[in-house]
């Protein structure tokens, strides 16, 4: 038999939204901004890049989308660690929200029970949603109510408060729903 190599995982590639540079730009006016911050109305691109030059730094174009597209005298260079800077910050402010999972049986005793209840308040006063599961083994499939009973009455039992975000649902071994704070 063969061993196997292990591949090590390639890292993922960023792509920042390249702007157009210099003689990239393609449109025959722009939009300039000098790097003091003076506006200077329509100007030939040729001439905007030729002013960008004896400035010794770059034209990019910053708006594309306006008439003219506006385009700023800068140092491309400082203009791309900008950007990606803008965009790591926004993640990080990105509000990341988990799914926490409880799953019970029609047989799970009581203390069980206020066990698992415990650990869906904590999870929902921590901002979590939580997938409450009921699973249901052998002849127990043939009791779907009783199990929707045995669901209904623990996610009534919850005492932090919550939203229901996904309704009771069948899936082949049992029922679920999903809850979320309020």
């Amino acid at each position: 038999m063969r061993r196997r190599r292990y591949r090590r995982p390639q890292p993922k590639v960023v792509e920042l939204p390249k702007a157009r540079v210099n003689e990239h730009i393609r449109v025959p006016f722009v939009f300039v901004v000098d790097a003091d911050g003076t506006v200077t109305e329509n100007m030939p691109t040729e001439q905007a890049i030729a002013r960008a030059k004896e400035q010794e730094l770059d034209l990019v174009e910053v708006s594309p989308k306006a008439t003219p597209p506006v385009c700023k005298i800068l140092d491309y260079g400082k203009y791309l660690y900008a950007e990606g800077k803008k965009e790591q910050k926004a993640k990080s402010k990105q509000k990341k929200v988990e799914t926490k999972g409880i799953r019970l049986r029609l047989r799970t005793d009581t203390h069980d029970l206020n066990f698992k209840r415990a650990q869906a308040e904590k999870f929902l006063t921590r901002g979590h949603k939580v997938k409450i599961e009921i699973v249901l083994r052998g002849r127990e499939k043939a009791l779907p109510e009783k199990a929707r009973d045995a669901l209904r009455e623990f996610f009534n039992s919850i005492k932090a408060p919550f939203g229901i975000e996904e309704d009771i649902k069948r899936f082949p071994n049992g029922f679920h729903i999903i809850i979320a704070p309020k």
